[in-house]
């Protein structure tokens, strides 16, 4: 059984997904899947059509942080996806902290502020976990970034 919880109606987060998983993520046509595991590709079956996977190599330890670069990146590839209506999956090995960093900073992108991603996280998925410190650091630099340049446009 796949392991994803539903945060709004156009994001959606996980653990790892396998190549058993290939039939349920069909089911639930998400338009975008953007893997945050930094140490392994996704399965060779993500890599053909329909799936269109984004693979962001990230880490979270206190010693290599998600970078605020790696968030833009998935940021500028779910905004297209979420603004047709379409639904994106972000997961990473356990659905604890790379993803919902991704996750965070995609809500931050549509308006929320952290406190209120980090929120929604959690209370959708009970085992996110974005307010480990430097999970929470990231998160909060991403949308001090946003902030910024969105001010400038």
């Amino acid at each position: 059984m796949i392991d994803i919880s539903k945060i709004t109606e156009y994001l959606y987060v996980g653990s790892r997904v396998g190549k058993e998983h290939a039939d349920e993520l069909l089911v639930l046509n998400f338009n975008l899947i953007i893997s945050m595991i930094g140490q392994m590709p996704p399965d060779e079956i993500y890599t053909l059509p329909p799936f269109n996977v984004l693979w962001i190599r990230t880490y979270d330890t206190l010693f290599t942080p998600i970078t605020v670069k790696k968030l833009l990146v998935g940021v500028a590839a779910a905004a297209p996806v979420i603004q047709n209506k379409g639904k994106v999956l972000v997961f990473c090995m356990e659905g604890k902290r790379r993803s919902v960093a991704m996750a965070a900073a995609i809500l931050i992108s549509m308006g929320h502020t952290s406190k209120e991603a980090i929120d929604l996280l959690t209370t959708a998925r009970k085992v996110a976990d974005p307010r480990r410190w430097y999970i929470r650091r990231q998160i909060i630099a991403f949308e001090k970034y946003w902030g910024r340049n969105k001010s400038n446009e």
